[in-house]
């Protein structure tokens, strides 16, 4: 409990610095920041067994540490989410909008009613009880708070039993 209790309050410390957090608006190159993560997460996940792709990221424009945290809690997530998956799948990708980029972090786990898709970006709001899957319910919400902050917009798609794909959008490199 007390272990619980001190990431919950780191998470919301987190939460609440990225309004004044100063940002360094650079080029970012998404294929090798994604990679990396990946990595990471890998040897902090070395029992899970899952196949992993990214496709052809272009560059992106804004501020590298805070895109690795939004890359990092969405490949997290698809990892946590995919764990009773015997085949699990996550796939990262892209296409264009108008100025931006929207990026996406694709699994095949278990999903979630799109009924509830207001609650998923809120703090404390979780679709999946603390017992099934780990967490303190506020990765999500410092995503749409870092994406907001860096001029795009995050959404998701779901389905019960077949997956989540979550979707940010980031200006192009100039």
């Amino acid at each position: 409990n007390t272990q619980k209790m001190d990431e919950l309050i780191n998470d919301l410390l987190e939460f609440s610095r990225l309004g004044r957090k100063e940002m360094v608006n650079a080029s970012v190159n998404m294929e090798a920041l994604v990679r990396s993560a990946w990595g990471e997460l890998s040897l902090a996940n070395p029992e899970r067994s899952i196949q992993f792709s990214v496709n052809k990221l272009p560059h992106a424009m804004g501020d590298q540490a805070l895109i690795k945290e939004v890359v990092t809690n969405l490949l997290s997530n698809a990892i946590k989410f995919t764990k009773y998956r015997e085949h699990a799948t996550v796939e990262v990708g892209t296409y264009s909008e108008k100025e931006t980029n929207a990026y996406f972090v694709k699994d095949n786990g278990v999903g979630f009613d799109m009924q509830y898709y207001d609650k998923l970006f809120g703090v404390f709001q979780r679709l999946h009880s603390a017992d099934e899957f780990e967490g303190t319910g506020v990765g999500l919400a410092i995503v749409e708070r870092i994406i907001r902050r860096l001029g795009g917009r995050v959404w998701a798609e779901g389905k019960v039993g077949e997956g989540a794909t979550f979707y940010f959008t980031l200006r192009r490199e100039e």
